[in-house]
């Protein structure tokens, strides 16, 4: 039977997977057209998968060269010899190992320039049998590289793109040159700008050997159909009983269909909860089994995609402190399409762009995150500590957070340890004491996240996550009465959205004459609990 894979490519024969035939096909009009392009996407983000689906598309209309830049080692890189024979004998293995069909004489030159010695062998000479193959072969060829970033900070590499480009120039100018009818580059990194992160300092960085490539922007994210679409495939074979429709929009908002992410998800509802957190698997493939796979994955030791991404955050500090005010701050930051940091951690996957404001890409790298700036600092520790001491007091008989309750000790501790805090200071500071707080009462048991307004889009709400209920607050600097019924309706926006009733709002007030505390009030069907600092 299937199962769900978070390692290597996917196979549809042997893994639940979204159906990729649309995206594909979309590739393959580019392919059609004759376009040089690269698949850069972060990394288990389905490059790899949608590469193999693409090549079986293709095999009946081209040739298609596939090659790995994995099966060569870093050597191969050293000078231009090494590389032109370490392309041959990929070639070559492609014949072998996966029958790609090269008449038996180009295979043979192919194999002869890869016993030559690294000083003899030629780039030119490789690109001299590519030529005369082109000019003979029925089919027209399509050259599929994937993992080139093994390549990408070495010259030769570079070198050999400006010969694709070269000929591609050429084929343009003249119908009768031949050459590769498609290249495909796939990688995280994007090889349009190679050139500026090689060449010296001093020298021009325009003119990118490959500035030929077309755009990429096919959306390569699991769409919540496709995520649907998988889920009653794994339904028709389990009988679970989930609605999976409620299933996959859940889990396409943690995710906002990263791959890996997806399949995770699945993968441990499926392997990993019966009958330890659940009975059985009808129990299991519910929102709150969701909210349990999230947790458990965010909480997961040796995680390489959470490693990247707070390894990256150490290498682009600013960005970092950036990131950090979003999230803690509800701050918002331009997106700035030629800032490097910026582009470094969109490519990698970890940012976007949201009506031209950074965000964080998706819910769970933002539940990471916040979890990472919290325990990284020592700021508000006292709170914290207070909070986590009397934890069972906010749980419910029933199990469920009083978040009434949360608030008004809050106010409380807060204003008795922080009560001389100038207001500039509380206005940068007010939301991350309360996230900080609330941390010492969830963690272990429940997580957060930020939540975009429905008015201006900036990131200053907060969804508690816990137990399979969400809690959505929302952090106000009071501005006057007017400023908070706006607050009001867009707080109820949300509810809305969520389908919830009730809903909790939490204004830092610098009037002298406040009354701190929390106060229930009733909109419509909604019920607010409003709470002063």
């Amino acid at each position: 039977m299937k199962e769900f894979n978070t390692t290597a490519v996917c196979i549809p024969s042997k893994h639940y997977m979204v159906d990729l035939s649309d995206r594909v096909a979309e590739i393959k009009k580019l392919v059609d057209a004759g376009k040089y392009f690269t698949i850069n996407r972060a990394r288990q983000y389905g490059k790899t998968t949608t590469l193999d689906a693409l090549c079986t598309l293709l095999y009946d209309e081209y040739i298609v060269l596939s090659l790995d830049f994995q099966d060569i080692g870093d050597a191969v890189f050293k000078t231009e010899g090494s590389f032109t024979k370490g392309m041959c004998r990929i070639i070559c293995d492609a014949v072998e190992f996966l029958d790609t069909p090269i008449p038996e004489q180009y295979r043979i030159a192919f194999e002869r320039l890869s016993s030559e010695s690294d000083e003899s062998a030629k780039m030119d000479d490789l690109f001299r049998i590519f030529m005369r193959w082109f000019k003979e072969s029925e089919k027209k060829v399509v050259l599929v590289i994937d993992e080139v970033d093994s390549a990408t900070n070495n010259q030769v590499f570079l070198d050999f793109l400006a010969q694709l480009r070269s000929l591609y120039l050429k084929r343009e100018k003249n119908t009768k040159v031949k050459t590769f009818q498609s290249v495909i580059l796939a990688g995280v990194t994007d090889v349009k700008h190679l050139k500026s992160k090689i060449r010296p300092k001093d020298e021009h960085k325009v003119n990118s050997p490959w500035n030929i490539a077309a755009d990429f922007d096919i959306d390569m994210s699991l769409s919540e159909e496709g995520i649907k679409g998988m889920l009653n495939e794994y339904e028709a074979d389990h009988h679970t009983g989930m609605d999976t429709d409620e299933i996959a929009k859940s889990i396409r908002e943690y995710t906002n269909g990263y791959p890996y992410l997806v399949s995770r998800i699945c993968q441990k509802i499926d392997k990993d909860f019966v009958p330890d957190v659940f009975n059985t698997l009808h129990d299991a493939w519910t929102l709150y089994g969701v909210d349990e796979a999230v947790k458990k994955i965010l909480s997961e030791p040796n995680n390489s995609l959470f490693e990247s991404l707070t390894g990256k955050l150490t290498n682009y500090p600013e960005l970092r402190k950036r990131l950090r005010a979003i999230l803690m701050r509800g701050e918002t930051f331009a997106w700035l399409p030629y800032d490097e940091e910026q582009q470094q951690l969109y490519m990698y996957g970890f940012i976007r762009n949201n009506h031209n404001t950074v965000a964080v890409s998706n819910r769970m790298f933002e539940m990471l995150l916040y979890t990472h700036f919290i325990g990284e600092s020592d700021k508000n520790n006292d709170l914290k500590q207070i909070a986590a001491g009397m934890k069972s007091t906010f749980v419910d008989e029933e199990g469920w957070l009083d978040i009434p309750k949360i608030m008004d000790h809050f106010i409380k501790e807060h204003n008795r340890l922080h009560k001389d805090n100038t207001e500039k200071f509380l206005e940068e500071e007010g939301r991350e004491r309360f996230i900080t707080y609330v941390s010492g009462i969830i963690n272990g048991t429940g997580t957060y996240s930020a939540e975009e307004q429905l008015r201006d889009y900036r990131r200053t709400d907060l969804i508690i996550h816990y137990l399979g209920r969400r809690y959505v607050i929302e952090l106000k600097i009071w501005h006057g009465e007017r400023y908070n019924a706006e607050g009001e309706k867009q707080l109820i926006g949300y509810l809305d959205y969520w389908n919830l009733n009730t809903g909790y709002l939490l204004s830092f007030n610098f009037n002298k004459k406040k009354e701190p505390g929390v106060e229930r009030i009733q909109i419509g069907d909604k019920v607010l609990f409003e709470g002063t600092v």
